[in-house]
């Protein structure tokens, strides 16, 4: 950020900034004294288009400078209409993914509200605080991303993106987005395709999750069907899901 080349010099010599980390990224001191920005080594990309989001992430893990693993899943399916992308270490990205399950368990279905909870948890919690990762959070209908800055980021054109080779990933989407013959899940493959060109912390083996209209209704029919609706008729169904939904809302308010 700007404001952290106004930081003096010795502050980043005496050690603190110059090997740590800043929120999920690192930074170093170059020649200039001015702190350079190294982005987690991967990319996560996701496409909302129409009435599908697709969610991609390659599986490349490193330990440094070597390539450990070439399929780890850094995209996930935390319920069927929510999914989620991590860069960062597997530690803190897991720690964050169990606290974001136990806020969508506490707001079911307010995606927006249990990601602003996180992210004020991540920042205040004096444990959390350290975690250094970044995720991006989807359900069918918003694309967020999350940071321990306590950022809740909402893209203006359905495009997000994070990790080391996010701006390929995300330019080359914003490119192919428009034309209508591709779907979001061509538009994220091409556009990963194009970043694991690119970026040598991205490689081209991808975890890819969907989120579309079946989905949605699997979703809904997974939730009646946890109240005993399987064999119902559609008044039958109206009035158990009256019944469920009415003390929700008034609890709501």
């Amino acid at each position: 950020p700007p404001a952290m080349a106004a930081i003096p010099r010795r502050i980043f010599a005496a050690g603190g900034l110059a090997r740590g980390q800043w929120r999920g990224y690192q930074y170093s001191v170059g020649a200039s004294g001015i702190p350079e920005l190294h982005r987690h080594a991967t990319t996560i990309l996701c496409v909302r288009k129409g009435d599908r989001l697709c969610m991609i992430g390659d599986g490349q893990a490193t330990q440094g400078s070597m390539i450990k693993k070439p399929n780890a899943k850094k995209v996930r399916r935390l319920s069927p209409n929510v999914v989620a992308g991590f860069a960062g270490s597997t530690a803190d990205c897991m720690s964050l993914m169990d606290r974001l399950e136990g806020k969508l368990e506490e707001y079911p279905g307010q995606l927006l509200r249990a990601s602003v909870e996180l992210a004020k948890l991540w920042r205040l919690d004096r444990y959390l605080r350290h975690l250094e990762a970044v995720l991006i959070v989807a359900d069918e209908n918003i694309a967020l991303e999350v940071t321990g800055n306590g950022d809740v980021l909402e893209s203006h054109d359905g495009v997000l993106a994070v990790g080391s080779g996010s701006v390929y990933a995300l330019a080359a989407a914003r490119a192919l987005v428009p034309f209508e013959e591709l779907s979001a899940r061509d538009c994220a493959e091409r556009a990963m395709q194009i970043a694991g060109d690119m970026c040598t912390g991205t490689n081209h083996q991808f975890v890819i999750e969907e989120i579309g209209p079946e989905t949605i209704a699997k979703s809904e029919k997974d939730a009646f069907s946890s109240l005993g609706c399987h064999a119902l008729t559609s008044d039958q169904w109206r009035n158990r899901a009256v019944e469920y939904l009415v003390p929700i809302l008034f609890r709501s308010v």
